[in-house]
């Protein structure tokens, strides 16, 4: 009997972990890839290419290195706790030669159509037609794994600013912004108090003459920018706000409001409305016959996301292969409403918060769908000193790798030396160890000069 052959529609992070889920579950895997490398958002460039994610020069990774590895890959000792984003390419490039997935990957190959078989209701098969170098091709496969993220269609509400058309400066969303030096001496706005948003205002700040920064909602901001509240109007050179307001001589405007996500290959299979799509454990559409289109890494936690889309790849792969099943339609619909609902109470309405989620508890949710969740009070007795590094140590992805499909041997050792990991980078300089007997003794001295100090403090 053949292995079953999944699509993976992009390399970026989820891409590339969800060709090493298929490998594991003996699944063949194939990933088209649009551009000439891997890497998705995290692979600068100084020109932002059409129909890709794109980031700035300077951005740093705002989670940390041992809580957005991969499980069974934990990120070099000597790599910064919290990395830039060439040191973030260079882990996926790692982990991608570790595993061997490169030779899975078509590079320069984009998705045209992803299409039911005529007998999709019994063979789950889906037709994916491709495009490279002009030619068109055809293939079927057994599952469609979709990569894409939610960082690549800027969302740019122009008509949400009246009077943008006549604004003589410049204005651009936060997606084509690279580097502060060519807003030298200039007056700025950034629209939008996000991610993107925040970092821009201060980076351009040390370059630039003055910086207003637009919110809808306000927030409480530091004061090293021009807090401002949501821009109601442009002129020819100024912005007029809402509280009645105005600054002059605006050089340039920058949108950082976020993005927009489709699936314009998969026709009807997946519909996004409003920037909100209907997904089970944001994976699974609750309406197909059968169970083998998986959406991955489409999830904007309060985390990381690295760790999630490769628990959802593991997750989705045991559904392809057979191991696990899904609920009845009805059922994941029902549960998918409920969440939204909760979604609703909880956040504002926004192109944001369609998607998001709790990093611990999601990372909990797929590890028992998955079957890795780790036994706390089993470990309490079989390995004291793991459950306790567990239950008040830092809460990595590494811990899903204990026990369970895809444990991996060195998971414990890699647990218990999270704190060497972090410590390692801030290790600057070489300090030559002293034998015990003289630590001993330059401790007591120590301790001696406090109860001195005291005595001095009490009576004197």
């Amino acid at each position: 009997m053949t292995n079953k052959r999944i699509a993976v529609i992009g390399a970026g992070v989820s891409g590339l972990t969800s060709i090493k889920c298929c490998l594991d579950e003996g699944l063949e895997p194939v990933c088209f890839e649009r551009t000439d490398d891997i890497g998705g958002l995290w692979r600068f460039q100084e020109n932002p290419e059409e129909g890709r994610a794109s980031i700035y020069k300077s951005v740093i990774i705002n989670t940390s290195k041992e809580m957005m590895c991969f499980s069974d890959y934990p990120i070099p000792d000597h790599f910064p706790n919290f990395m830039h984003n060439s040191q973030v390419l260079e882990y996926f490039r790692m982990y991608a030669k570790e595993f061997d997935l490169l030779k899975y990957i078509r590079l320069k190959t984009s998705v045209c159509s992803v299409k039911k078989r005529p007998d999709f209701s019994t063979s789950g098969q889906w037709e994916v037609v491709t495009e490279s170098g002009g030619k068109k091709e055809m293939n079927v496969f057994d599952g469609v794994m979709v990569c894409t993220g939610h960082h690549t269609n800027a969302h740019l509400p122009l008509e949400s600013f009246p009077g943008i058309e006549k604004f003589k400066g410049q204005y651009f969303h936060s997606r084509d912004y690279k580097n502060p030096e060519s807003f030298t001496g200039k007056r700025v706005i950034v629209i939008g108090i996000g991610n993107s948003g925040g970092d821009l205002a201060v980076e351009i700040s040390h370059t630039a003459k003055q910086v207003f920064l637009s919110t809808r909602r306000g927030a409480w901001i530091l004061n090293r920018v021009g807090d401002q509240g949501n821009v109601q109007e442009f002129t020819e050179t100024a912005a007029i706000f809402e509280d009645g307001s105005r600054e002059d001589d605006i050089d340039a405007v920058i949108f950082a409001t976020g993005y927009s996500f489709a699936f314009p290959f998969l026709e009807d299979s997946v519909r996004v409305v409003r920037n909100k799509i209907s997904l089970y454990k944001k994976v699974f559409p609750p309406s197909l016959e059968k169970p083998t289109l998986a959406i991955i890494g489409l999830i904007q936690p309060l985390g990381a996301i690295m760790p999630i889309s490769e628990l959802q790849g593991r997750w989705a792969t045991q559904v392809f292969k057979g191991l696990k099943t899904l609920p009845s339609q009805s059922e994941m619909i029902t549960e998918i409403t409920k969440e939204q609902e909760q979604m609703a109470k909880r956040y504002v309405e926004s192109q944001r918060h369609t998607i998001q989620a709790d990093y611990m508890d999601t990372m909990e949710e797929l590890a028992e769908l998955v079957g890795v969740r780790p036994n706390l009070l089993s470990l309490a007795f079989t390995d004291p000193i793991l459950a306790w590094q567990l239950l008040w140590g830092p809460s990595t992805p590494i811990q899903y790798r204990l026990q369970g499909p895809g444990k991996w041997s060195g998971a414990r050792k890699a647990i218990l030396t999270t704190e060497d990991r972090i410590r390692k980078p801030m290790m600057t300089r070489v300090v030559e160890s002293s034998d015990s007997m003289t630590s001993t003794i330059t401790m007591a001295r120590f301790m001696l000069a406090i109860v001195i100090f005291a005595i001095m403090i009490t009576y004197f």
